[in-house]
This record gives C-alpha cells, sequence and structure tokens, in this order.
C-alpha cells in the first residue's frame, strides 16, 4: 500500500523539524561551551574541562554549570545526603512498581503512549540520581573522616607542643599545604560534573517539564472532557499521572540542581523523538494514533501541531517558575537554613 502524503502532512513535518533544528542550534551554542567577554569557555556536556594547566576552560562557572556537589548534596545547610538518597531510592522503587503494574494491566503495548515514555525517562532520572547519591555519600563520609583526623592531629600537636617545638612546626606547616591542596581539589572537583552529572541534569529538567506536559494534558483535557465510553479514570491511570511530578517536586525541594531556561531544548526534542517515533509506526502499517491530536489524515492536523508546540512554553515555565520561587523567596524565609542553587 502507497503512502499517501497530504500538503497538511509537509506542514507538521516543517513544524517538527523546525524544532528539532532550533533545539540542537540552542544546544550548540549553549551547551558547546558559553562565551564572555574574556572569551573563555566553560564546561558543559557538549565541552568537558581539561586539567588545570591545559587551557580552554575559564573558572568562572556559566549559566548551564553545574557543580559536582551540586548532584548529591541538598540545598538545606546540615541536611545529610543520606536523605535525598534515600528519597531517590524510594521514588525509583516505586515508579518501577507503578510502571510495571501498568503493564500487567494492560500490556507491553502501553509503552506507545507518550505518559509511559515521559514516565520511563523519570525512572532513568531517580536511577542515575540515586547512584550519585550514593557515590557522594561515600565521598562525604570520607570528607568527615579526614576533619576529625585533622582535629586529633592538632589537639595532639598542642599537647606536644613545649617538647617538639620545631617538630610541631614543620608538622603544622605539612598540614596546611595539604589542607590547601585539599581545599584545591575539592574547589576544582566541584566545579566539574562530568559527563554523567550532565546527563543527570538533563533528564532532570527534561522529565520535569515533559511530566508537566503529561499531567496538565490528562487532568485538564483527558479526565474532563473525554466521554465515559472511550476513557475511564483508574487507580493506576491515577498514579502515572501523579507519582512523577509528585517525587520530582519532593526532589526539587531537596536537591541542589539549577534550571536554566535554555535546557528547554531537550524537552522539545524529546517530543519531536516520540512524534518522529509514532511516524514512523505509521509508515511501517501502524493505523491506530494512541493520541487523536496526533493523526495526520486531517486538515486540521497542522493547527494541533502547532498548538502541542506552543504547549511546551507555558509547561516548561511552570517548573521552572517552581524553582526560581524556591531560590528566590526560601533564602528568605530560611536565611540561615537555606543554601540557593547556583
Amino acid at each position: 500500500m502507497a503512502l499517501e502524503v497530504q500538503w497538511y502532512d509537509c506542514l507538521c513535518l516543517a513544524i517538527v523539524a523546525s524544532a528539532v533544528i532550533g533545539s540542537i542550534w540552542v544546544i550548540i551554542s549553549r551547551e558547546g561551551g558559553e562565551h564572555r567577554e574574556d572569551r573563555t569557555r566553560y564546561e558543559s556536556l557538549l565541552l568537558v574541562a581539561p586539567p588545570d594547566g591545559e587551557g580552554g576552560v575559564g573558572t568562572v562557572p556559566g549559566i548551564g554549570h553545574v557543580g559536582k556537589a551540586q548532584l548529591w548534596m541538598s540545598c538545606w545547610r546540615g541536611l545529610h545526603p543520606a536523605w535525598l538518597l534515600g528519597l531517590r531510592l524510594v521514588a525509583m522503587v516505586t515508579m518501577i512498581g507503578a510502571l510495571s503494574w501498568d503493564m500487567l494491566t494492560y500490556d507491553a503495548s502501553i509503552l506507545v503512549y507518550y505518559t509511559e515514555w515521559t514516565f520511563t525517562l523519570v525512572i532513568v532520572y531517580f536511577a542515575i540520581a540515586t547512584l550519585i547519591s550514593a557515590h557522594g555519600c561515600w565521598i562525604y563520609s570520607k570528607q568527615q573522616i579526614t576533619e576529625s583526623e585533622e582535629d586529633n592531629g592538632f589537639l595532639k600537636s598542642d599537647f606536644e607542643q613545649n617538647r617538639h617545638a620545631t617538630l610541631t612546626f614543620r608538622k603544622t606547616k605539612n598540614m596546611d599545604v595539604i589542607r590547601l591542596q585539599s581545599h584545591h581539589e575539592r574547589e576544582v572537583t566541584e566545579k566539574r560534573a562530568g559527563f554523567w552529572g550532565y546527563t543527570l541534569q538533563i533528564v532532570y529538567q527534561t522529565s520535569a517539564s515533559a511530566s508537566v506536559l503529561t499531567d496538565v494534558v490528562f487532568w485538564g483535557l483527558l479526565v474532563p472532557f473525554l466521554s465515559s465510553e472511550h476513557f475511564s479514570l483508574n487507580l493506576i491511570m491515577g498514579c502515572m499521572h501523579s507519582l512523577n511530578v509528585i517525587f520530582l517536586l519532593l526532589d526539587t525541594a531537596l536537591n541542589d540542581l539549577p534550571f536554566p531556561a535554555f535546557r528547554m531544548a531537550y524537552f522539545v526534542l524529546w517530543s519531536c523523538t516520540y512524534v518522529i517515533f509514532q511516524w514512523i509506526l505509521h509508515a511501517c502499517g501502524f493505523s491506530w494514533w494512541p493520541y487523536p491530536f496526533l493523526e495526520l489524515a486531517t486538515p486540521w492536523a497542522p493547527l494541533w501541531y502547532f498548538c502541542m508546540a506552543l504547549i511546551h512554553i507555558p509547561c516548561y515555565a511552570l517548573y521552572w517558575l517552581i524553582v526560581k520561587a524556591k531560590n528566590t523567596f526560601l533564602p528568605k524565609v530560611f536565611p540561615d537554613a537555606f543554601v540557593r542553587s547556583s
């Protein structure tokens, strides 16, 4: 059977292609290294900082900068990183259980829905975040042990000061050098999130905005307006359209991750990838559309596609505003307890 292409199909293709090209341009221009007046470039997913002394990457962080410690430290001063680890682990296990329940209730074909795609992406985020948080807790415990040993060393040096003045001076001098080196190494390490660190950041922002999109469409459009003959709300559907945002908001309340606006490009690419996947399925003979607004066999298709493209802006902006409000108002309410994300 020949594949028929109408003029409105070409318009839909143009809308998606424009979104893809625009997103790739933003990613390359911003993630490929940010430029300032001093012409320094900053580390990102596409540009990894070289070792000190080799040049190429400045020491001043850019807008999209993610520090290594930000991946596992909390924005609340004094809160042990194990709390964030526990939340991420519970979220991952719970969401894996919900997705398995969803697939057992229906079947594997449920994975053609954007909701399941996004839900899986949130699971990927919490899986990576759990591993990074576990590693961060290990680093945190080592730092605590090191600081304790240094304190004991200073007490011992004070006790023996009168008897070993010269030796104590040398020990103190050596420890100062070691502490200076450790501070420098820790400072350098905190400035480099690495590949997996920036992957975590990108998946976090993409899954958060995509979850807003799925839940807003579901609770704002499908539940109130779709007829009961074709749609009936049940517990698993409610979980699939609520757990993602609930756990992400809890994680946002504790984490120290930034939420720069330009990474909306990844959110757009994620949705475009889903649309292209649906097109490929239908080109291979799949006749059913999981969402009626994706159907191409109507002159109204370009309008639907254009509206769905525009809705990405408020969905991303909503979560961006949540993070912005967190970093704006919480430091004023809790000035001694809250650490603002960079």
